[in-house]
This record gives C-alpha cells, structure tokens and sequence, in this order.
C-alpha cells in the first residue's frame, strides 16, 4: 500500500518531470542524453537490449517480448510510453510497474546529475530524456538480465537510442508524426531505422515496400542480421477463440501451434509473431512449446481493444492515427458481432482527425464527439464540424466533455439494448489520453473503483 508521503512525493516528482520540455516536442539530438548517461555511468549498457521502433503496436508487442522472457526464467525492465493512467506504468520490473519507493529512490539517485546536465546544455533535458534515464538506473539497480526498450518516437535520434541492442524490433510503419519523421513512408522508415547496431539481430513485421526497401538497405548497411516476417517467420494459421484468438506460428527456429492469445484482432497476430521472432533471435534457438504458450495466454495491453463493461458492452481502444483506426474498424467488423456501435471519439489536435474518422465511420453507427483534458486536445466544436463532413449531421452528438459522453453514449446503447434482439455496444477511441481517463471513468460509473 502506497502511503499518504510517497503519493505526495510521486507527485512533486511528475509535476517536476512535466515541467520539463515536453515529450510531444523534440529536438533531433542525443546529446542531452548520451551526457547525462555519461555523468550516471552509462546504466544501459549494464544489461543487454531488445530494443522497439514502429508507428502502431510496439507497446503491446513490448509485453509480449517481456512474458516471453520471464517464462523464459529471465529478469526483465520494460520501458513504454506513453502511459495511460501513471507514469509509473512507463518502467517495469518483472512485469510490474516500478514500486513507488523504486520510483522516488531512482529519481532522488539522478536528480543532481540531471540539473548538471541542464547546465552544460543549450536545451535543458526533457521531459522523455529524464523518464529515459529513470529506466535505465531502475533497470541496472535492480537489477534485470534483459531490458525490453520501446522508442518514444521515431528512431535515430530518439533518447533511447543510446542503448547498444542485441535485437532491434520494428512494427509495422505507417505515417504519424509528419512533422518531425517526414511526409512519407520511407522517410520515416529512414527515420526508425537509424535503431538497427551493426551486426545485430532485426526482426521486422510486413512493411508496405517502400518501407521494406529502406529497411532492408540500413540492414546491408550495418550487416545486421534480418528476420523477416512473411520470410524468416511468418502466421500460419489463425482463428478466432472465446476470449481472443488461437494462432500457429511459424517462428525463426520452429513451428509453434494454437497459440492462445487473449487479445482481439488480425494485428495482434501480427504483433505476436514479430514479439516470438524477436525472442527466438534472442535466445538463439526454438522455445519451449510450454513456455511459448503459458507467456501468451497470460499476456495482456491495456487500452488496446479492452472490453472495460459488459451490459452495455464498453471496449477502449488508444487508436491515435488512421493505419490504428484501420486494425480497430477491421477487428470490430469481423470477430464482434454488435448489431449497431456508439462510438465516443475525444483526438488530439496534431493528428490526421480527418483520416481517423473516415477509417471509423463504416463501423460506427452513432458518434459522440467530445474532449479529454489533455491540452493539446481538438476542441469539441472543432471535432463535431469535421465529424459531420464525414458521418453526416444525424449521426454526430456532441458532449463537452469525456464522462459526460461516454455516460451519454452507455444510457443510450442500454435503451436500444433493451428494445433490440441484437446487441449494441459502445467504443471509446481517439488517443492514448483518451484511453487512459476513460479506464478510470468507465471505473467510476460500474462502481469498480469503489
């Protein structure tokens, strides 16, 4: 149990953290970082490295790689972000987010050295770069026998990348953050492929090819050493399963049959082959069928296609971008059977709002359009304008804010529920952020908080 002091001294540490240079904001360089692991001893190179670039799925395949290394009888830290309702849940140990007494010893070992830092640099260290290094000091006090890394954003010159990995993993790429990665595919494959070390091991999920063929020339470039899904690893098979799905695996050194996998969706398949191939390339050889299967069966990733009520059915999704938009609308369209959906979109400002939309509106018969509190949150009268242009006015609601929508939108879908043979339910999507306040509203309402 948390006492009263560490709640009160976690949360000088945040606010002193988001005081910082924000994380949404970078400047292409690894100075800050490379110093400030310098003056802590350079902790990340204590243990060894799989390390996780793409757009979409790298923090679920990020807890696939770590079950799979702990049924392999491995300590683990995992780095994530961004979080969904604490920042304590970005550092992980053995599967657990970072204890608050590991979270206020970790930042008091490196806060001296974080200010020198800030003295010798034109720009003081960020909000991202100080969470960075958190992990890594977590990680080699702990200590753990492998870290599990997923990159903030992009690659190259993301804070992570100070880390020498063994395995560099990449997700499938797609475009988000333009303004900072480039405008098109291979640019920001460029980008992301800056991770790969020479002569490493590269798992890479199916790419679009303009993707692949950037990918693969960094790869001959470092004489790295490529697993390829659809090559060197690839999904047999996969079928649905109450609960999620049942997927065979052809993996780098083996066959692995009738996964069980307790999430939904054709892309967590996906995300399920790069994660074994990821840990096969690892290890070295094929993994015991037993632990393969007991890691799966006990993974799971919050705020990805989460059911959070049932009666009326509520499931929240973090889809922030239109290729996640995509993995939503085609998961809700052939493995749920809802005769209609409410769905409850809150965006961000700096996203493709437009190309989120038009990827939801063939599955969602009725919109709420709304707001969370995140500062960089579209404002709900702007989101209702383009929300019309693509579902039509009699199908967009407005609600000034998060819980009064997602209240709204459940009171509804319960009455049509109880006048319908079939089943509606409700999907709340937009952003992390989104995802995040909806866990502890959705919470709230049912009582489960209580």
């Amino acid at each position: 149990m948390t006492s009263a002091e560490d709640v009160e001294l976690l949360n000088s540490i945040y606010n002193a953290l988001l005081k910082r240079w924000p994380e949404t904001e970078i400047e292409r360089s690894l100075d800050r970082i490379a110093a400030l692991c310098d003056v802590l001893g350079s902790p990340q190179l204590s243990y060894p490295t799989i390390h996780i670039v793409g757009t979409n799925g790298k923090t679920t395949t990020s807890r696939m790689i770590d079950s799979l290394l702990r049924e392999l009888g491995y300590r683990t830290g995992r780095f994530t972000s961004p979080h969904l309702e604490s920042f304590l849940e970005r550092i992980s140990i053995n599967g657990l987010p970072i204890s608050a007494e590991g979270m206020i010893a970790t930042y008091n070992d490196i806060a001296l050295y974080v200010d020198l830092v800030d003295s010798r640099q034109p720009h003081p260290i960020s909000f991202f770069e100080a969470m960075t290094a958190l992990a890594f000091v977590a990680f080699a006090e702990f200590p753990v026998d492998v870290a599990v890394i997923e990159a903030g954003m992009g690659g190259e010159w993301d804070a992570t990348n100070v880390v020498q990995s063994q395995v560099s993993v990449i997700t499938p790429i797609g475009l988000d953050h333009q303004e900072y990665l480039g405008n098109t595919i291979a640019e920001i494959a460029l980008t992301k492929s800056g991770i790969i070390k020479p002569e490493s091991h590269v798992v890479m999920a199916a790419q679009p090819p303009e993707a692949a063929t950037v990918l693969t020339a960094r790869v001959l470039e470092r004489a790295a050493i490529p697993y390829r899904e659809g090559v060197e690893f690839s999904i047999a098979k996969r079928d649905l399963a109450v609960g999620g799905q049942l997927v065979s695996i052809n993996g780098v050194y083996g066959f692995y049959e009738e996964i069980f996998i307790p999430l939904y969706g054709a892309h967590q398949a996906t995300n399920a082959a790069v994660a074994l191939a990821a840990v096969e390339a690892f290890a070295g050889v094929k993994l015991d069928d037993e632990v393969v299967l007991r890691a799966f069966a006990n993974v799971d990733s919050p705020g990805r296609l989460q059911i959070l009520y049932r009666d009326p059915t509520v499931i929240v999704d973090a889809a922030h971008n239109p290729h996640g938009a995509h993995a939503l609308a085609t998961t809700l369209e052939k493995e749920f059977d809802f005769e209609s959906i409410f769905g409850v979109v809150a965006i961000l400002g700096d996203k493709d709002v437009l190309g989120v939309l038009q990827e939801l509106e063939p599955i969602i018969d009725r919109l709420v359009v709304t707001q969370s509190t995140s500062g960089r949150a579209l404002p709900v009268d702007a989101l209702y304008e383009i929300a019309i242009g693509v579902f039509g006015a009699d199908r967009v609601f407005k609600e000034n804010d998060l819980r009064s929508a997602i209240t709204y939108a459940m009171e509804q879908c319960t009455l049509i529920n109880q006048v319908s043979d079939g089943v509606s339910a409700v999907v709340i999507t937009g952003s992390v952020v989104t995802a995040g306040e909806s866990l502890a509203i959705v919470r709230s309402i049912s009582g489960a908080g209580e």
